[in-house]
């Protein structure tokens, strides 16, 4: 199936919601577990200022694209302890390398090369956070 532009520009819309969740659950996270595990609650820190990142990003490039970046956002999930904290946020992490591997594709089929290279960026960031999640869930485990 050929996408268009415009089909692009949506799917692109809804990678820009699920960063403004991802934002949103890590600062939560991050509330939540802070006072219990310094540590862990910094780094959960630092994964939401990157997802912000992430998400200025896309709607820039939205917009370039023409299209209006999209300011909805998706339900938040979240838990009482940090192994479930923890698992949501890899699911999401999941999530996002599996939709970026996949707007990559997307974009060099529509010879967007400049794009592709910004979402390979963000895609290895993306892998990033989850090895970095797997690391904190077994130091959590191992409390």
């Amino acid at each position: 199936m050929n996408l268009t532009l415009d089909e692009f520009i949506t799917l692109l819309n809804r990678d820009l919601r699920l960063e403004y969740l991802a934002v949103i659950q890590y600062s939560q996270h991050f509330g939540m577990l802070q006072p219990q595990a310094p540590n862990l609650g910094e780094s959960l820190k630092d994964l939401a200022g990157e997802e912000l990142a992430h998400a200025l990003i896309l709607a820039e490039q939205i917009r370039r694209l023409g299209g209006v970046p999209d300011v909805r956002t998706p339900g938040a999930r979240t838990g009482s302890d940090a192994c479930t904290l923890i698992s949501q946020d890899q699911r999401g992490e999941k999530d996002a390398i599996s939709r970026y591997r996949q707007r990559i594709a997307q974009a060099e089929k529509l010879g967007r090369e400049p794009l592709a290279h910004i979402l390979r960026t963000i895609l290895a960031a993306e892998e990033r956070h989850l090895e970095i999640l797997e690391g904190l869930k077994k130091s959590v485990a191992a409390r």
